[in-house]
């Protein structure tokens, strides 16, 4: 019923729009064709002008309404400098959309046809072509210049006392993994990977270096005032990590890592009292369509004190212990093996680590 409702509309539409349209045309025949013309052509130059006076006040209108639901603050620092970017970008193309507009607008309706003037054969003039094309090329490649120049800041080396966090995207959920006391991420194969064994990520247990890594669903833990160096990539489909509040954004692609990385400039606690909003939360959305469930890939990020992400981290256990809980020196079943020396390793370390905080 839906449907015939739509079409009976769209038909209804085409027949009232041909209806109007004979209707102009007899109009036309019975005033005379010129004459019509000439009123038509007058009337068209007045609503040119009409709309251009309504248009400006409604982009000012729209502005002075809607601005307060523009992001806060960058969450970043190397976010300001995307800011300071984009209101630059803003305040060039929105001058020349201004000017060309009024012009345009004017221009039709200053120079409508009339019988006092005759148009003026322009054909051709280099200079104007030169300044048209020269000007709008140079200040582009100062734009683009500038973009180009973050965009390699924050995919290029992070600084050495940055954390590193790897970031996985699946259909249709965010998987971060942190390196242990070691500081180094384990190895990874693709075959390995098995939910169901308590492998998400397809973690190689023969690598030591995993037996200590932290493995995290939907919540991501970084430190505030101190880099992180987030690397990415994806099980399935191509999607994308996207952090509105600190203005980063990368794609996560299956068998090609990427990186980037910021410097976190708030705490969620500090940005909930800037923004007023007791239950704001840092969020890392994904920005590629990646199927049907793409509009629930949404995950959290904690920004939080370097003693708060600490106490966070201590509370984790390492995946390689979910996956083999025999050989969780913690488990009241856990016996000691020749096997085990690279775990009890592993285990004094954290609590040498606890020792220090």
């Amino acid at each position: 019923m839906q449907t015939f409702f739509i079409v009976a509309i769209l038909f209804l539409g085409f027949l009232i729009t041909f209806q109007i349209a004979k209707t102009s045309e007899y109009v036309s025949v019975l005033k005379g064709e010129e004459k019509s013309r000439r009123q038509s052509n007058r009337i068209n130059a007045f609503l040119l002008l009409a709309f251009l006076i309504i248009g400006l006040f409604g982009v000012y209108y729209c502005n002075e309404v809607f601005k307060g639901r523009l992001l806060y603050v960058s969450a970043s620092y190397q976010g300001e400098s995307i800011d300071k970017m984009m209101w630059i970008t803003t305040a060039i193309t929105g001058f020349v959309f201004i000017i060309t507009h009024i012009a345009l607008f004017w221009f039709a309706f200053k120079y409508q046809e009339s019988d006092k003037r005759k148009a003026y054969f322009f054909p051709h003039s280099t200079k104007l072509e030169v300044i048209w094309t020269v000007v709008p090329s140079i200040t582009l490649t100062i734009m683009i210049g500038f973009g180009l120049y973050y965009w390699f800041k924050i995919t290029g080396e992070a600084p050495k006392n940055a954390m590193v966090v790897e970031v996985t995207g699946s259909q249709f959920q965010w998987d971060f993994r942190y390196p242990g006391p070691d500081k180094v991420l384990g190895k990874k194969y693709y075959k390995d990977i098995n939910p169901a064994a308590n492998n998400p990520l397809g973690q190689v247990w023969d690598d030591p270096a995993n037996h200590d890594d932290i493995h995290a669903t939907g919540e991501v833990h970084v430190v505030v005032n101190k880099p992180v160096k987030f690397i990415i990539g994806s099980k399935d489909v191509i999607h994308d990590v996207g952090l509105v509040h600190f203005r980063m954004k990368m794609d996560a692609v299956p068998g090609t890592p990427t990186t980037m990385w910021f410097t976190p400039k708030y705490t969620t606690k500090q940005m909930k009292e800037i923004t007023g909003n007791p239950d704001f939360v840092y969020e890392i959305s994904c920005d590629q369509m990646c199927g049907k469930g793409h509009w629930s890939m949404r995950g959290v990020v904690i920004v939080e004190t370097q003693e708060e992400f600490d106490t966070w981290m201590f509370s984790q256990k390492p995946q390689y212990y979910v996956a083999f809980p025999d050989k969780d020196p913690s488990n009241p079943a856990y016996k000691p093996d020749s096997t085990a020396a690279g775990n009890a390793a592993i285990s004094t370390g954290n609590n040498k680590a606890k020792t220090r905080q």
